[in-house]
């Protein structure tokens, strides 16, 4: 990893001159100083309290028992200081927080334990000063804080400040002060680069824009100093004590190490601040097109593999959790191996990886019975109900990951009669997941042969993973999960009345691969729209779940101020806009080879594009008329090679330095790593304006000569 990243750095610094031209839509903050933007409410008497909106010096004086809620505006995390001026003898004041404004308490914060809610923090004030929580008291995720004032007296209040991060700069290790050690989102960015993107998105869909910006910022907030896990205070006391059930509010800690290194990327940033592989098989494809910060997934995945036992068996999560096996999570370690050396091309990490990869990938082949699909015999999922058997998502996915371990070999130089045993492993997966789990009358695939349930995750999954054998199957796929959309997204059926933005991100991907790019627009703009304007939300970062008929009830969880507003598993749109509707494919380690194939599906243009540790990958498309690739512009690194597929097109592709490769049936193999213009053969007329937010094409030739000579 050391020899890794000094060859990214100057890569990512040169890309985030290009992600700077969008970024009016990036939701990290400029500073990591944060104060709060707006008054949302105020009990009891407050003069002033106004004034502490902004980064000047205020007074706002609490006379008796009064409160007031601040909002930041956006989703934010850190430790929270009250700077106090005047104050009478003895008194007490505290603060809370809250992701949604459905939970603002004057008792506690929004949850982290199975029950109740979390208790606030009170400083008993003897002077003026500045009063701030120790550091296992850091929120990880809040938009609204409450300044609660519970005495008779009077105190004023000049400054409410939360630092987002207190850190020390991106990949240089320096000397500081104990007490400076960073604490929240993004800890090894420096203080000014939190906007520094390496990736950006637009097309002429400003929610779309916003989503991807979003899911970007989700995972930045996901990303934290290790070792300010939680400390799952409370962890499973619901069922023995009903904690919170006329017990008040529960005590949090945030101070578990959860990995070595100096970040990690965890599961949510309020709640379970801990690794989980399921929800990196999101995240990461995430990341990788915004901030490539591989660095934090390494570490994460570090950490699972620590807890590896001798029989291969990997853990449902990472350090801080009980030990708890789980089918498809195991996999989803497997899997977040194979997608870091994709994205990175880290070939010293794989190394060091593979024995242990070989031995989990052994531990789930062991689990396979006369029926030729392994036979799953643990619960565990992602909060799904029913989980074993035959299971389809969990055959899905161990076939995915039979695939990229045979990837992995074949770079490797593993020995091909191991390789030849796992292909032979995995086509038998396949053929008895559609002859037993196939329902033809329905046009889906069955739980498992003893239930008529027909999941969304095992349904994604198997035209994902490749299972779904015919296109006519996948097609059904697509129509039929499409068919049972709510007004408010898609139901995951698999888990009684909840939608799971971590499932439809494979959804999304279902669609697209099923030849349905609009259902997959459709359905970001449905799902993903509602979770970034209802009020109820954050209205900057993704939600962990609800329930189908809007509530912010989560069925898995009985505790609804539990559920977390941040989690890196609700964030598929990000990538899948990339790879998919901007058509920047990586088929092999960092880019070397790649694909451009870019889907409109009723956009009218697409630019885009992020780094690898290669060199910059980017797309400028726009639609003809009749919905087709009518112009596509793209960069590829010098060194890399690809193809381009552009079906229904004719025509060819020119270079920057003059070369030509035609299309043959839409498409061009062998395209060489460079800057590249289509000229396409009886172009239909574009309709006005619809190119209104691309530059010319032959200012955008001129810019794509221009990066290639660069390069």
């Amino acid at each position: 990893m050391a020899s890794f990243l000094p060859k990214i750095i100057p890569l990512l610094l040169a890309t985030a001159a290009s992600a700077a031209q969008y970024e009016q839509y990036i939701l990290a903050p400029s500073s990591r100083s944060l104060h709060p933007v707006s008054v949302y409410n105020v009990n009891g008497t407050v003069n002033g309290a106004a004034s502490l909106t902004g980064d000047a010096i205020g007074s706002a004086t609490f006379d008796g028992v009064s409160a007031v809620t601040y909002d930041f505006g956006k989703n934010i995390a850190g430790l929270a200081s009250l700077q106090i001026g005047n104050v009478d003898e003895d008194e007490y004041i505290g603060i809370s927080f809250t992701e949604s404004s459905l939970w603002i308490s004057g008792e506690g914060c929004d949850a982290t334990a199975d029950a109740g809610i979390d208790e606030a923090l009170w400083f008993h004030v003897t002077d003026s000063g500045t009063y701030t929580p120790d550091r296992k008291h850091e929120r990880g995720a809040f938009r609204y804080l409450n300044v609660l004032h519970n005495t008779t007296g009077s105190i004023e209040v000049q400054q409410l400040t939360v630092e987002f991060t207190l850190a020390y700069p991106i990949f240089i290790v320096i000397e500081m002060n104990a007490d400076l050690k960073c604490f929240s989102p993004m800890p090894h960015w420096e203080d000014d680069a939190l906007r520094d993107y390496t990736g950006w998105f637009h097309c002429d869909d400003e929610l779309i824009n916003r989503v991807w910006y979003a899911g970007a910022y989700t995972n930045q907030i996901c990303t934290i100093n290790p070792e300010y896990g939680n400390a799952l205070v409370h962890l499973g006391e619901i069922e023995s004590t009903q904690k919170g059930d006329g017990f008040g509010p529960d005590t949090w800690w945030s101070n578990t190490t959860i990995t070595n290194g100096s970040s990690a990327l965890v599961d949510g940033a309020k709640r379970d601040r801990l690794v989980w592989a399921g929800d990196m098989a999101i995240a990461v494809p995430a990341i990788t097109v915004a901030t490539y910060d591989l660095i934090s997934i390494a570490n994460a995945l570090d950490s699972l593999f620590g807890l590896q036992k001798a029989n291969g068996q990997l853990p449902y999560a990472g350090v801080g959790f009980r030990p708890t096996y789980s089918a498809t999570y195991h996999l989803y370690s497997l899997i977040g191996v194979a997608d870091y050396y994709l994205y990175s091309g880290d070939l010293e990490y794989l190394q060091g990886k593979w024995d242990s990869w070989k031995l989990g990938l052994t531990f789930s082949l062991s689990f396979i019975d006369d029926s030729g699909m392994m036979n799953v015999t643990s619960s565990n999922d992602w909060l799904r109900f029913g989980m074993g058997g035959h299971n389809i998502e969990a055959n899905s996915i161990f076939y995915y990951t039979i695939n990229q371990g045979i990837m992995l070999g074949e770079v490797l130089g593993e020995n091909s009669t191991l390789i030849d045993s796992w292909a032979s492993k995995a086509a038998t997966i396949k053929s008895s997941a559609n002859n037993l789990l196939w329902d033809g009358s329905v046009g889906l695939y069955r739980d498992n042969e003893t239930t008529t349930l027909h999941p969304q995750d095992g349904n994604s999954w198997a035209v994902v993973a490749g299972v779904a054998d015919t296109s006519a199957k996948m097609t059904s796929i697509s129509e039929g999960l499409a068919a049972r959309w709510g007004p408010y997204g898609a139901p995951a059926v698999e888990a009684a009345d909840a939608v799971s933005p971590f499932i439809s991100g494979f959804e999304l991907q279902m669609h697209l691969l099923a030849g349905n790019a609009s259902a997959a627009l459709d359905l970001m703009r449905l799902q993903w729209g509602f979770m970034l304007d209802d009020p109820r939300m954050t209205n900057s970062t993704f939600i962990e779940g609800y329930s189908s008929d809007g509530r912010l009830h989560y069925a898995p969880y009985t505790n609804d101020p539990r559920v977390s507003h941040a989690h890196g598993w609700a964030t598929g749109p990000t990538s899948t806009l990339t790879f998919h509707f901007a058509g920047i494919k990586l088929l092999s380690a960092g880019g070397k080879t790649w694909e451009i194939s870019p889907t409109l599906g009723g956009l009218e243009n697409v630019d885009a594009g992020f780094s690898t540790n290669l060199g910059e990958f980017s797309s400028q498309v726009t639609a003809a008329d009749d919905g087709s690739v009518g112009s596509l512009q793209f960069t590829t690194p010098s060194g890399t090679m690809g193809s381009v597929r552009i079906p229904g097109v004719s025509g060819s592709l020119t270079s920057s330095n003059g070369t030509s490769v035609s299309l043959v049936g839409g498409m061009a193999r062998n395209v060489t790593g460079g800057a590249w213009t289509l000229q396409r053969n009886s172009v239909p007329q574009a309709a006005e304006g619809k190119a209104a937010n691309s530059l010319p094409v032959s200012a955008l030739t001129l810019v794509a000569g221009l990066i290639a000579l660069l390069w």
